[in-house]
């Protein structure tokens, strides 16, 4: 599936002198470091450290993208480009964001759409395909990249409209609202919510195509599974013809990425196929 131009009008920070771990060659993927995607102009460390992007490039042009986020409770953890992902002949982006309590949850978002702003309007030069990017993530990454691709609110600043990727593949995310979110306003992990700041609150039968994986639900985090099933539920309900569901079983909340990365990869083999004697341009 080939997905239609993305319009990107307004201007983002361009790469600062990336560093690569190996020469670029024509037959070998790149991996390159500490890109700033955010405007720094007051100097701030916690942007300068933590608003940056690594990326495997691979040797052609062209290729699908997949954004992944990594977990952590959007109080921990760093950017990583997993390596199930190297070396498939695609352009991994491994975005960081800024953490709580540091910064309040929705600064964590905030940061998170920049990142995927920056992919769309920069993958281009490092071999990638604007109109075939796939948005992932484990644990709280799942929920960022859940919450980016379903609520439209924060990729509008970009003037990038989320219904163009080829899909997002959240693994093990919170579909309610963050718990770290709750703790922010003193509520406990057991009182579950679903506000605006829920992915499920934002269902909607133009999303993008949805893979939606947990681990064991005898396994997993508070009611994982559950709210992971009514999630792919109402996506069902509302006409959503695209969003599947899988349950690991057998791994808990951390193992499950494992077998997950496969089912990543076969995701986005599916959508982000071009069809033979499809004329669409990029943007």
């Amino acid at each position: 599936m080939v997905i239609p131009g993305i319009l990107v009008l307004a201007a983002l920070v361009a790469a600062p002198a990336p560093r690569q771990t190996a020469p670029q060659g024509a037959s070998a993927p790149v991996l390159v470091r500490d890109i700033a995607y955010r405007e720094n102009p007051k100097g701030d460390r916690d942007i300068d450290q933590r608003c940056r992007i690594d990326l495997e490039r691979p040797a052609g042009t062209g290729r699908p993208v997949v954004v992944w986020f990594h977990g952590g409770g959007l109080t921990g953890g760093s950017r990583e480009v997993p390596s199930a992902l190297r070396g498939k002949d695609l352009l991994v982006v491994g975005a960081g964001y800024r953490l709580s309590p540091n910064v309040p949850v929705r600064t964590c978002v905030e940061d998170a759409a920049a990142a995927v702003a920056w992919t769309v309007r920069h993958c281009a030069r490092y071999g990638g395909d604007p109109r075939r990017i796939v948005v992932a993530g484990h644990s709280a990454g799942g929920y960022l990249a859940a919450l980016l691709v379903l609520d439209k609110r924060w990729l509008a600043p970009y003037r990038i409209d989320p219904d163009q990727f080829a899909g997002v593949v959240p693994f093990s995310p919170q579909a309610i609202t963050h718990f770290t979110l709750r703790k922010e306003r003193g509520i406990a992990d057991t009182v579950p919510v679903v506000d605006d700041m829920a992915p499920l609150h934002h269902v909607r039968k133009s999303a993008p195509p949805v893979l939606l994986l947990t681990g064991d639900r005898e396994m997993e985090l508070l009611g994982r599974f559950e709210e992971n099933a009514y999630f792919h539920r109402m996506l069902r309900v509302v006409g959503h013809r695209d969003a599947t569901l899988k349950e690991l079983q057998g791994y808990d909340h951390g193992g499950m990425a494992a077998p997950g990365f496969p089912l990543l990869l076969q995701f986005v083999k599916r959508t982000t196929s071009v069809q033979p004697g499809d004329s669409r341009k990029g943007p």
